[in-house]
């Protein structure tokens, strides 16, 4: 488990307590929880899950699953599979199934033998054979050509292939972790994945939750990421503004982790001086350009003030909860509320998260 540096990131506190001024432990009532493993970041209960089933399934052969949306993190769960094992002095070795043609992935994987096709000059061992003893990593597996789903059944269930233009069969030691953001179910029903297949490598199921699920870890992951950026920059950028970390805990995160990462990289270089404020960070994370401020015309006639007042108030709530996603907190942040004001709010005003039709 690697330690984080203590960063000053009180500003991401809504609690109504005063705190004192300095470092604010964003998980001080769970110290017992890990905070990282292998660059895997944070203290959710989601991560906290997947933890537990790392420790549990690291030092065996079983083959693990990983599935979750684009940006993730994924492959560091894969490598803190890796780490975590008996496997860790040998080589953890990634392929990424779809930025390979796939004319070319078969001998990737498999390796080659001098002559077995133009431009085989000489004989080419593959990832496979690379990852012998270790860990083999395959990254969006719902792109491996049906073809070649048969020859990792093979591997799976003998441990044995071939290379491509040989009849030799060679005997494999490794350890295969796939990883996927495609409905692999689907993709079975749909007979683009085999079902032989699916199950094989679907013995341990890890699924890598999107950040908008477990917003609670932004200020560890902001943390970890100010830490790892000042040390590669050379930048002394140690803390967030409280405006500044109102907008990161309010933003959805449709890149997720790796949204937020390249995010607070941009903060970083483009930063004053050593606080990120709401203009360090892009202009569509803070709204700008998305809503026109419009003043508000009194009619000739007049109206009802405390009626206008509640309405446009209702229309706000329902806007930072639709952008949201209905998360509350960090709807609550968007909107400047502690949590628990705004769900005595939304009691008050009888407002509910409308039915899926």
């Amino acid at each position: 488990m690697t330690d984080l540096a203590p960063l000053d990131l009180s500003c991401f506190d809504d609690s109504d307590e005063e705190r004192p001024s300095g470092v604010f432990s964003v998980e001080a009532t769970r110290e017992s929880r890990p905070r990282s493993m292998q660059g895997v970041v944070g203290a959710s209960d989601a991560l906290v899950d997947i933890y537990r089933v790392i420790d549990r399934i690291a030092d065996t052969n079983c083959t693990v699953l990983i599935t979750g949306e684009s940006g993730t993190g994924k492959e560091l769960v894969a490598r803190a599979v890796h780490t975590a094992s008996c496997r860790a002095s040998e080589n953890f070795v990634a392929v990424n199934c779809g930025a390979i043609p796939e004319n070319l992935l078969e001998s990737e994987l498999f390796g080659h033998a001098k002559g077995a096709f133009t431009g085989a000059h000489a004989n080419k061992s593959g990832r496979i054979a690379q990852a012998e003893g270790g860990t083999l990593f395959l990254d969006e597996l719902g792109e491996l050509p049906l073809a070649l789903q048969v020859k990792l059944l093979r591997v799976l269930q003998s441990g044995e292939y071939s290379p491509v233009g040989e009849t030799r069969v060679i005997k494999s030691n490794v350890r295969i972790v796939a990883a996927t953001n495609l409905d692999l179910e689907q993709a079975v029903a749909e007979g683009r994945f085999r079902e032989d297949l699916y199950y094989r490598l679907n013995v341990i199921h890890v699924t890598t939750p999107p950040l908008r699920d477990r917003a609670e870890d932004i200020p560890l992951l902001v943390q970890y990421f100010l830490h790892k950026i000042n040390k590669r920059t050379g930048r002394e950028v140690h803390e967030v503004s409280r405006a500044a970390a109102q907008i990161l805990m309010a933003w959805n995160w449709p890149g997720n982790v790796r949204e937020l990462e390249n995010t607070i990289e941009r903060a970083v270089l483009l930063c004053a001086g050593d606080k990120i404020e709401p203009l360090d960070l892009p202009a569509k994370i803070r709204g700008l350009g998305s809503e026109r401020r419009v003043s508000p015309k009194l009619p000739d006639t007049g109206l009802d003030l405390r009626r206008a007042v509640e309405s446009f108030e209702n229309d706000l709530l329902r806007q930072a909860l639709d952008r949201t996603g209905w998360n509350k907190n960090r709807a609550a942040n968007l909107l400047g509320l502690n949590r628990t004001t705004l769900v005595e709010m939304l009691k008050r005003k009888r407002m509910a998260r409308p039915q899926a039709a």
